[in-house]
């Protein structure tokens, strides 16, 4: 009997990627008998408690009913006191309610733990606890049943919460992105003391392998946001943001991974999240229900084997690559045209253009297939490699405009359809940062580097992920439009009247308001970027066996920095002579070559 090769595969596919582990095996009390075996798992994360660094308001209508707040932003030790010194007290009237808002200086990913004094009831007491990733965001409404400008939403975390909370004892409260908490003491004529209200910090506690600093400060602070905004998202799996999108998205990974292999290296986020795909979004599927996002998954692939080399875990996902690559070639005639499926997505910002999305989508066909192809010859495929091929080949016959979008031109500069030149000259950096988006703004610094603009992307860098600075960012977001800081408000201070809220005016498609996620692990691509170009680090051969430097400075006057590799860390520093000759320290470790 000849069993169809498809279903073969589909059966491999459903032995490879089910019944597999993210966390190790727990070590609980002997006390637990063989009747929870397989029941427990291990939280591999750190938690690190955070007091408040300031109160940014209170409301005290008669200055009694907010007192000793000052005390909330000393250190804590978790541990509830009986009695009634040195706590914050909350005192809420008739007519009036005690509130109060911390911010804890950074974006965080997790909750809140109260230490609560003595109250004047012995019942709990009502509160509402409000986590927010701005200022406004902590003191807006939530509407869930619609999405509009100016509202908040619970979608993927509770953000918004009604509680009860205990006297003369402890609660932990939430989980969500936040930088701000707000209390209100909703119960009426009733007093509770307050003895510490910390940020729990949630997070994968691994070093940061990969470094960079130069002449310019802003370009600093802007590739240590970019890390720290995708750190956050490395939860059990790899997010997209730790207040909405707390998924796995296979086009957004794409940024994400680039940045984890310039920040952290190796890191098993990556091939667990990968795994998960596979079962979640099993053949003939797309994944996520988006054919682009398959196409995404072959470019991370790519990208993933060539940083670190491993061959097994390429194998691992051979009969899911293959099959993949079967359903595209199914998919596109001998002229050109392809039918992979209706939805047509880039990014947000670009979907009112539909042929220039069209023309970028077509792009990342001809991308994805050359590393498909790629794929197929290191897992010695040469059939494979050849279906790919054709596929690129008759992608090619049919080229579509980019309709003056800078997400198609860009890709179609880096699939190698459109003279990268003649792409940044039409489109791409036309405008600088106008147009500009958040994810598909590292592709269009990537067509500016393979045409060879490398002043002008580094100008846009600090005026576009920099901007997001100066609104008080200390994640990157996930969209911006450069035409938002016209009369805004930074978001952690409260709105004056007759400015914008940076966070609640602005927003669409699925983001508008504070729907909108400040924490999106897609707008990273900086730092990758500043490690590839500005360090100049280009892996040449898989497992970063052979790299090489080539740096482009710009109007920076020296960078230095560090690149992981899976044998160790290189080291990098660049200097300009006073004839503006770049002058290179590099120290490779053993088993890594270095050419220039």
């Amino acid at each position: 009997m000849n069993i169809p090769m498809k279903i073969i595969r589909l059966v491999l596919l459903t032995f490879i990627f089910s019944g597999f582990s993210l966390m190790s095996k727990a070590d609980i009390p002997p006390v637990f008998g063989s009747e929870y075996r397989g029941k427990t798992q291990k939280d591999e994360l750190t938690r690190v408690y955070i007091s408040p660094l300031r109160i940014i308001w209170k409301n005290d209508a008669d200055g009694k009913m907010i007192s000793n707040e000052e005390v909330l932003v000393l250190p804590g030790n978790s541990q509830p006191e009986m009695g009634k010194r040195n706590m914050c007290v909350m005192t809420s009237t008739e007519n009036d309610t005690a509130s109060i808002m911390f911010d804890y200086g950074k974006e965080l990913h997790g909750g809140l733990q109260l230490l609560m004094g003595g109250s004047s009831r012995r019942e709990p007491s009502l509160v509402r606890i409000r986590f927010g990733e701005s200022v406004g965001e902590c003191n807006s409404q939530t509407s869930n049943s619609e999405w509009k400008v100016g509202y908040s939403t619970d979608d993927h975390a509770k953000r918004d919460i009604f509680m009860e909370i205990p006297r003369d004892g402890m609660i932990e409260i939430g989980n969500t992105g936040f930088r701000f908490v707000r209390i209100d003491l909703l119960q009426k004529n009733t007093t509770i003391r307050l003895k510490e209200a910390r940020a729990i910090l949630r997070y994968r506690d691994i070093p940061y392998l990969g470094s960079f600093n130069s002449s310019d400060e802003r370009l600093n602070q802007i590739w240590l946001t970019g890390a720290y905004t995708v750190h956050l998202n490395m939860q059990e799996f790899l997010w997209d943001g730790v207040k909405r999108d707390r998924v796995i998205w296979l086009g957004d990974m794409h940024p994400e991974v680039a940045t984890i292999m310039s920040v952290f290296g190796y890191n098993d986020v990556v091939p667990n999240t990968l795994d998960l795909a596979c079962q979640q979004y099993p053949l003939p599927g797309w994944m996520n229900g988006m054919s682009a996002y398959s196409l995404w998954y072959l470019i991370i692939h790519n990208d993933w084997y060539t940083h670190n080399g491993d061959l097994d875990f390429l194998k691992k996902h051979k009969d899911y690559i293959l099959g993949l690559i079967d359903q595209i070639d199914s998919k596109i005639e001998t002229g050109g045209k392809e039918e992979l499926a209706k939805n047509r997505f880039l990014d947000w910002p670009s979907s009112p253009n539909k042929e220039g999305v069209e023309a970028g989508y077509r792009a990342l066909i001809v991308w994805a297939m050359k590393d498909a192809e790629n794929l197929c010859y290191i897992l010695n495929e040469p059939a494979y490699a050849k279906k790919a091929k054709d596929c690129t080949d008759k992608m090619s016959r049919y080229i579509k405009g980019h309709n003056n979008l800078k997400q198609a031109a860009s890709l179609m500069a880096i699939a190698g359809i459109m003279d990268a030149k003649k792409a940044c000259e039409e489109v791409v950096s036309v405008g600088g940062a106008k147009d500009f988006s958040t994810f598909y703004g590292y592709y269009m610094l990537q067509a500016q580097a393979k045409a060879g603009e490398y002043q002008e992307a580094i100008d846009i860098i600090r005026q576009f992920w920099g901007g997001m600075l100066d609104m008080g960012a200390t994640t990157f977001w996930e969209d911006f439009n450069m035409d938002w800081l016209e009369n805004a408000a930074r978001l952690d201070e409260l709105t004056p009247p007759g400015k914008k809220d940076i966070h609640g005016d602005f927003g669409a498609y699925c983001y508008p308001g504070f729907r909108h996620s400040f924490c999106h692990g897609w707008a990273s691509g900086p730092t990758a970027w500043m490690t590839e170009h500005i360090l100049g680090v280009k892996i040449v051969e898989p497992g970063c066996k052979v790299i090489k430097i080539e740096p482009h400075l710009g109007d920076l006057k020296w960078v230095e920095g560090t690149f992981p590799t899976p044998h160790g860390v290189l080291t990098i520093k660049h200097t300009k002579d006073g004839n503006g000759k770049i002058v290179s320290e590099i120290n490779a470790p053993k088993g890594v070559k270095i050419i220039r």
